[in-house]
């Protein structure tokens, strides 16, 4: 179950997207049916897979035909990932020790996410969507020393400095931590998955 605060935790988290976008104006270029950040495996923590569950049953709710074919997506990405995958294929967790963490940097690179629809470009779970996919494409620090990463097709051409201007300030209050561990001690569950195996059973 999602923690209650989670919605703040979303709300917050879109708030700073939409003051980010703002800033960035012409610089920033994501729109529907861009697909660029949706190819290719990420790791995501127990509170984005708890939150992509609720999606996948209020889609289930509204719109069964539209939820089996994100589950049928997501059952067919782990059947193509499930044998390289440096994890546990049974749970999906995926392991910590740094020899599995390097293998993940090179891992299903090209596979599509599951929530995508091939046909529009649109994701089937955009409301319930990892924090990962709220904020990419606008400047995102790395760490707390890390350098600003963005999104290869936005900024081209800005400076430095004009990248700067647009940070994302994506949990100033660390809401998201207290949210996980809250998360993880009341479901026994830790450690980071993808979204094919969260959606897939």
């Amino acid at each position: 179950m999602v923690p209650s605060r989670d919605g703040e935790l979303v709300q917050i988290v879109d708030a700073a997207l939409a003051d980010a976008t703002r800033r960035s104006g012409h610089w920033l270029v994501c729109r529907k049916g861009c697909t660029q950040c949706c190819i290719g495996a990420f790791a995501i923590n127990q509170l984005d897979a708890a939150r992509l569950r609720q999606g996948l049953a209020q889609l289930e709710a509204d719109d069964p035909r539209r939820a089996a074919r994100v589950r049928e997506r997501a059952r067919q990405s782990v059947a193509r990932i499930a044998a390289g995958f440096p994890g546990d294929p049974v749970t999906g967790v995926l392991a910590e020790d740094q020899h599995s963490e390097d293998c993940f940097l090179d891992f299903a690179n090209d596979e599509p996410c599951p929530a995508l629809d091939p046909e529009s470009g649109a994701c089937d779970l955009y409301a319930s969507r990892p924090l990962t996919c709220r904020v990419f494409g606008p400047p995102v620090r790395s760490g707390p020393e890390g350098g600003l990463g963005v999104c290869e097709l936005c900024f081209q051409g800005a400076t430095p400095e004009e990248i700067a201007a647009c940070e994302v300030q994506v949990d100033p209050d660390n809401l998201e931590p207290r949210l996980l561990q809250e998360l993880e001690k009341s479901n026994k569950v830790r450690g980071k998955t993808i979204v094919a195996f969260c959606l897939a059973s």
